[in-house]
């Protein structure tokens, strides 16, 4: 007769506060510039450039664009506007811009969906521990993302950054009066959720998703004495922990 193998006891911690990105950790996202980009780039139809070099000079368009103008839906189709001016060998007439335009409404009107085990997740965690939604970008696109995701009563607070750095997570700190050593940064960005938030003196805990931004990629740092850092597979997991 066979058995199954006995899992190991896992001790949860208890009366932690778990700061959660959004995008591409509890919802889709990313997915959808990726549409819009490769949409772009056919419709651009370079002669001399390849595909793939036409998506290493968005990506230059879109670090400018970004610190100039932040993050969101506005500043992307700048980018790709940005992008189409200095590689078309013809001038941006009203139709190019109106073509370039209409690829980034389905990115405004997609629907909400949630990654797999976020929503009954996040339901159990409230009972447990403090949730807090920490994210960047447009804070008028996020909030209504938010809205639209049906998650917004699970968190105690909201906090759109228009950037997350070190600086960021010290001021989130300060500013709810965190205890370091029982405060969680879950995302799937090294660069924006991990990297800065153990930097920080946080812990973190990172969930990486298949198609992250490619402006986002970078190597996870090994946490200080003192932190912790989680890999997990998929978000139920938390609860194994939480």
């Amino acid at each position: 007769m066979s058995t199954s193998p006995i899992q190991p006891i896992i001790a949860r911690y208890s009366n932690q506060t778990l700061l959660l990105d959004a995008d591409d950790t509890l919802w889709e996202n990313n997915i959808y510039f990726e549409q819009a980009i490769a949409t772009f780039i056919t419709y651009l139809d370079h002669r001399v450039h390849k595909p793939a070099e036409v998506r290493e000079h968005l990506n230059h368009c879109e670090r400018r664009t970004i610190q100039a103008h932040g993050y969101g839906i506005q500043s992307f189709r700048r980018s790709l506007i940005d992008c189409f001016e200095q590689l078309s060998e013809s001038p941006v007439t009203p139709e190019h811009h109106a073509s370039i335009v209409s690829f980034t409404e389905a990115i405004a009107s997609a629907e909400i969906e949630l990654l797999p085990g976020v929503d009954e997740t996040l339901r159990e965690l409230q009972q447990r521990h403090r949730l807090i939604l920490v994210t960047k970008g447009d804070i008028m696109e996020q909030t209504n993302k938010l809205e639209r995701s049906g998650l917004r009563p699970l968190f105690s607070a909201i906090e759109v950054l228009a950037e997350k750095n070190i600086e960021a997570y010290q001021e989130l700190l300060h500013r709810h009066n965190f205890n370091p050593s029982a405060t969680w940064m879950v995302g799937n960005s090294a660069k924006s959720d991990i990297n800065p938030s153990l930097a920080a003196g946080l812990n973190a805990i990172f969930i990486p998703h298949d198609f992250t931004w490619v402006l986002e990629h970078e190597v996870v740092d090994p946490p200080a004495a003192g932190e912790r850092l989680l890999e997990l597979q998929s978000f139920s997991e938390l609860l194994r922990y939480f």
